[in-house]
């Protein structure tokens, strides 16, 4: 916490007290060397002014993850999402066409569809029925007689999106670079898994109660295998075979490797190598999209913040193959819903004693073990320095 808090909630990036705190806070961390690197200051994980900063910095300006081009496999097919303050369509067009359009009617700012769909035609707004195509044009706006009304001028706003390796992931502000060419070190990680080839098997949202980048921290380091899930993960991929991979300018990554005797490989990929078969690949496109790629089975989370303390999380799993639903599945869902509960109980637990006022930054573990903690840090800190 700096020596000379700011008062109120409402204080956003222009605060220069807050702005100097963050570059006084992040300098060391972008700018220092690797070995020593100590974790955040605890008010990173509780201000509601580092929140604002981030909102504006990061989540308004980056490519934030919304879920998999496959969950929406044909035309009309489609899915609603919410990013920050902005609710969103995901669809097929009629010409099979991805896209990402504002689920604000033009009229009166109602919602024009929920939940989602198979096969739709266009969106209909339940308020006063102004109705879209899938492409997002006004089509129909009952009674609109007013001199001057034209339909061209009313269409759903569509949204810059950007596909990567099967995943979807939006740009509100829409003025950032290009997504793809800070990843191409991540391609080649993940090249012989063909993550854009999985199937899409299921997701579901949830809220936790802590902060959105203690969640990012947690699924990027195995420092914390074995004593979090001893039941769950130990045996499959403990502590002591964690191996930072080679990091870029907008991912980290490290391998979970397995444990002599896991079979992950029934159902792998021809392309993979020895060692690609026998690990998870875990990864995080910064600032909040993480993921673990197995040979058989792709496990994601994609995560914004709600407050300083909670986030909504978008969880799901992709499959190598259909074949493997109803051979193993539902024991690997128990898995991961286990795995997810168990670290949910953790951090949230954490959250609670980030204000004590002996919650102090403490050293990172070595690169193998929280080397892509130190990766998320000096990220945050080139995006959120002034």
């Amino acid at each position: 916490m700096p020596v000379s808090e700011p008062l109120a909630s409402s204080v956003i990036a222009t605060d220069n007290t807050t702005a100097q705190y963050v570059t006084q806070s992040l300098r060391s961390r972008a700018q220092g060397a690797r070995q020593g690197q100590v974790t955040l200051p605890s008010y990173f994980y509780t201000g509601d002014e580092i929140l604002q900063l981030e909102l504006q910095a990061i989540f308004d300006k980056e490519w934030i993850c919304i879920g998999r081009s496959d969950e929406v496999p044909e035309a009309g097919d489609y899915v609603t999402t919410q990013v920050l303050n902005e609710p969103l369509i995901l669809l097929r067009d009629e010409q099979g066409d991805l896209q990402v359009l504002s689920n604000v009617c033009r009229h009166r700012c109602m919602k024009v569809a929920d939940g989602s769909g198979k096969k739709a035609r266009g969106f209909t707004c339940p308020y006063h029925a102004w109705s879209y195509d899938l492409k997002g044009k006004l089509i129909a706006a009952p009674r609109m007689k007013e001199d001057g009304f034209k339909m061209v001028d009313h269409d759903l706003a569509q949204v810059r999106f950007e596909q990567w390796q099967g995943f979807v992931y939006v740009n509100l502000d829409g003025k950032a670079e290009p997504l793809a060419p800070r990843l191409t070190g991540l391609d080649t990680i993940l090249a012989n898994y063909h993550t854009d080839q999985m199937l899409h098997h299921f997701s579901q949202e949830d809220v936790w109660h802590c902060n959105w980048k203690a969640l990012v921290e947690n699924f990027m380091e195995g420092y914390h295998l074995n004593c979090v899930h001893p039941q769950t993960l130990r045996p499959i991929t403990p502590t002591s075979r964690a191996k930072k991979l080679p990091d870029g300018p907008g991912y980290t990554a490290y391998a979970a490797n397995y444990n002599q005797g896991y079979e992950a490989r029934k159902f792998k990929h021809e392309d993979l190598s020895g060692e690609e078969a026998n690990r998870s690949s875990l990864f995080c496109v910064y600032p909040s999209h993480i993921a673990s790629q197995s040979p058989h089975l792709l496990v994601y989370m994609a995560i914004q913040p709600l407050t300083s303390s909670s986030l909504k999380v978008r969880w799901g799993m992709s499959i190598r193959s259909l074949d493997m639903v109803g051979q193993g599945m539902d024991a690997l869902e128990a898995l991961w819903t286990r795995v997810n509960a168990e670290d949910k109980a953790k951090l949230e637990g954490l959250q609670a004693t980030y204000s004590s006022r002996h919650a102090q930054a403490g050293p990172l573990a070595p690169e193998d073990l929280e080397g892509t903690i130190k990766d998320f840090h000096r990220y945050l800190a080139r995006m959120l320095e002034h």
